[in-house]
């Protein structure tokens, strides 16, 4: 059975791996941390928050690279973002989800599985949305890759 675990994530725990809920690619155990399955890409954070002020100011509102930096975190498949941290440059990725995978296997052995459809998230891998307009009445339809509704 998957379990969402955030807007991206879910775990398989039958297999007992992380996944990206976008494009359902397995991302590693998930009695590891996710975030050693994405890709990552370090960013000076002037280039997400520009200075105020004239550069030739020392102080313009923008944050230091000298002290902090943007880490963010991406399937490798799809190139959805999963994570985005600030950090202090050389600081190693946080540990924000660590699972008791053995109780969570307990906890949802009787359970129904999970209607995706009642949830927030990603739209569900192998599922085309669109959208459009009636005579002013905008609704969304939902079609899997091979036309079912």
């Amino acid at each position: 059975m998957k379990v969402p675990m955030t807007e991206y994530l879910e775990i398989d725990l039958d297999k007992e791996l992380w996944h990206c809920r976008v494009c359902n690619l397995a991302l590693g155990s998930a009695r590891r941390p996710y975030k050693e399955g994405l890709l990552v890409h370090a960013r000076d954070p002037r280039e997400i928050h520009k200075p105020i002020l004239d550069p030739a100011y020392e102080f313009t509102f923008a944050p230091d690279a000298t002290w902090m930096q943007i880490v963010e975190y991406y399937c490798p498949e799809c190139s959805t973002m999963i994570e985005v941290e600030y950090l202090p440059p050389g600081h190693p990725p946080l540990n924000d989800m660590e699972f008791d995978i053995d109780a969570m296997k307990k906890q949802w052995a009787n359970r129904p599985p999970i209607d995706l459809t009642k949830i927030a998230g990603p739209e569900p891998a192998g599922v085309d949305y669109h959208a459009h307009s009636h005579g002013g009445r905008a609704h969304t339809h939902g079609h899997s890759k091979n036309g079912d509704r």
